[in-house]
């Protein structure tokens, strides 16, 4: 049967929640190399200016096409938070990402095969309420998301500045503050605790 989430028909001017994991679960990102490289090339196929390889070759672009607005990169799967513009653009995006990547980390490992489970899966997200809920999912993947590095939580949170290739003001426009987006972020944290300690104390019965 079809996997479930795996995009049939792509919308323009959508947003969508696209994730991806490991082939057999594994760990795809296994020290900070891996993360720093991902990050090469969220700026590589989102900069400004078309990057160019030493040998001359220019890299697919998708600035204007692709817009990132939240990240979450965990030990052997990915979240990330787009939107396109084009009905086509996702896809070019994704597999430009997850090529490079598998190409790196083979090559690094001295391995072969799949590093994905499969092609990624995306859900389209239709309205600002989903909008903004897929955000703090997203931010809340770690359990200790609140000082977690390998997400675009700390440039909703704090004063960092955001690196050219993400775009927090799409999300940040509906709230009044980071302070707010913050609140927000730990009151589902509190309320998804309690109803966890809840379920925990009926299944004991």
């Amino acid at each position: 049967m079809p996997s479930r989430n795996v995009v049939k028909v792509y919308a323009p001017q959508s947003y969508y929640h696209v994730y991806a994991r490991g082939a057999s679960k594994q760990k795809i990102f296994l020290d900070a190399s891996d993360y720093h490289y991902f990050y090469k090339l969220l700026q590589r196929y989102l900069s400004a200016e078309p990057e160019v390889s030493k040998t001359g070759k220019v890299y697919p672009h998708f600035k204007n096409r692709i817009t990132l607005l939240a990240f979450c990169l965990m030990t052997n799967h990915f979240h990330l938070l787009v939107y396109q513009e084009e009905a086509e653009d996702l896809q070019g995006f994704m597999k430009s990402v997850m090529t490079s990547y598998s190409r790196y980390f083979n090559l690094r490992y001295k391995r072969s095969g799949p590093v994905f489970e499969s092609r990624y899966k995306a859900v389209r997200i239709d309205s600002d309420q989903y909008l903004h809920h897929i955000s703090r999912y997203i931010h809340l993947n770690p359990r200790r998301w609140e000082n977690y590095t390998n997400s675009s939580l700390k440039f909703y949170t704090q004063s960092n500045t955001a690196p050219a290739w993400l775009d927090t003001n799409p999300i940040l426009s509906m709230f009044s503050s980071a302070e707010e987006y913050h609140t927000f972020m730990a009151d589902y944290e509190a309320m998804r605790d309690m109803l966890a300690e809840i379920k925990h104390q009926l299944a004991d019965k």
